[in-house]
């Protein structure tokens, strides 16, 4: 097991708002996508599945579960500086995240309105749902007299261009590893309630309900376009998102262990629950699974985890520039390396087995 990386101090923009983490391949990113596209697309083949879908969103189930009660009314003062930054952390990579969410469901219910009325409505009410979660998350920050400046972020974060089909692929995973991420946390909690420090984590029930939601309508998005799981390029391009995803996830968990001890959980232990259930459960929309049972898997991941922690300990040196280029150079041609032999690990073709898939 790798070191986690020691924790910054807290920096400020002005007293009481945080200063954006600075913006790497693991912080979570701003979208933005050829909105023309997604209008053009033909989702008749799923129509009746999501028009049920704006209903179900509409009752909004959980309009009334993310209201702080009386349990947040105290101080956290007791709280130690480390588990003050390490949650503190937490909070601003969930906070931005779900923004960023909401920023791009808001955008794509904008553009969409004329043109695709029920896509905007759906996407209306997921950034509904996005938006609650981040002042939620934002508001707990505030308990720690620290918060996140959003305005300054939607202008001041850099946005990445996402094709369509990417955004689809991209997105339904970062909500349905996002259920499998609150929901095992919950119910571990639920079994050791002694770790349960701070009242958030009682919510995280509700909330991964609507991770799940959104990730099904996304499902719907996804089998409506039969280029996407039906073409040797589809499965291409589904292997390639589940892995840079699981990868990416595998990467974090391990740069933030402290946090993961802090609730009393084994952090690789969890990175491989919240992976290979994600994982099942990408077979009902995806042509592909991945084969995370193989022996290479895990093993190649956590290899390009420790590297990915060699370069972030070159970044923090007082070493020359040149320097860390060249110390740097062989740890990223090895992440390269695992990373093109888990591609080529022969994935499961989760069409031949759809109606085993669970």
């Amino acid at each position: 097991m790798v070191k986690t990386l020691s924790q910054p101090t807290i920096e400020e923009l002005k007293p009481g708002v945080k200063a954006p983490v600075k913006e790497t391949l693991l912080t979570p990113r701003f979208y933005t996508t050829d909105f023309e596209a997604i209008a053009s697309m033909d989702i008749s083949s799923q129509e009746a599945e999501l028009r049920a879908m704006v209903a179900e969103m509409k009752a909004d189930y959980n309009r009334h579960h993310f209201v702080r009660d009386e349990s947040f009314d105290q101080s956290w003062e007791h709280l130690d500086e480390k588990t003050r930054a390490t949650f503190v952390d937490f909070l601003e990579r969930s906070c931005t995240s779900e923004f960023s969410g909401f920023l791009l469901f808001k955008e794509l219910s904008r553009k969409l309105k004329d043109t695709k009325p029920l896509l905007s409505e759906i996407f209306n009410l997921m950034a509904r749902d996005e938006a609650r979660h981040a002042g939620f998350l934002n508001k707990a920050m505030s308990d720690f007299k620290i918060s996140l400046d959003l305005g300054y972020l939607t202008k001041n974060r850099t946005y990445t261009f996402f094709k369509p089909e990417w955004i689809i692929y991209a997105v339904y995973l970062s909500e349905k590893i996002g259920y499998w991420r609150y929901i095992t946390v919950y119910r571990h909690l639920e079994k050791h309630p002694e770790y349960q420090f701070y009242p958030l984590f009682r919510f995280f029930e509700s909330w991964c309900q609507d991770e799940n939601r959104h990730g099904d309508i996304f499902t719907a998005l996804l089998r409506s376009q039969r280029h996407m799981w039906d073409s040797w390029t589809g499965r291409l391009w589904a292997r390639f998102f589940l892995l840079t995803v699981f990868v990416t996830h595998s990467l974090t968990v391990d740069e933030r262990t402290d946090f993961y001890e802090m609730i009393g959980l084994d952090a690789r232990e969890y990175d491989q629950t919240v992976v290979c259930n994600t994982n099942a459960t990408a077979g009902r929309a995806f042509p592909v699974m991945l084969n995370v049972d193989h022996p290479e898997f895990f093993p190649r991941v956590y290899r390009c985890s420790e590297r990915n922690m060699e370069l972030a300990a070159i970044d923090k040196s007082n070493a020359p520039k040149i320097v860390k280029f060249f110390r740097k150079l062989p740890l990223m041609a090895g992440i390269g390396w695992d990373m093109l032999r888990l591609y080529l690990i022969k994935p499961i073709d989760a069409e031949a087995i759809r109606d085993t898939v669970c």
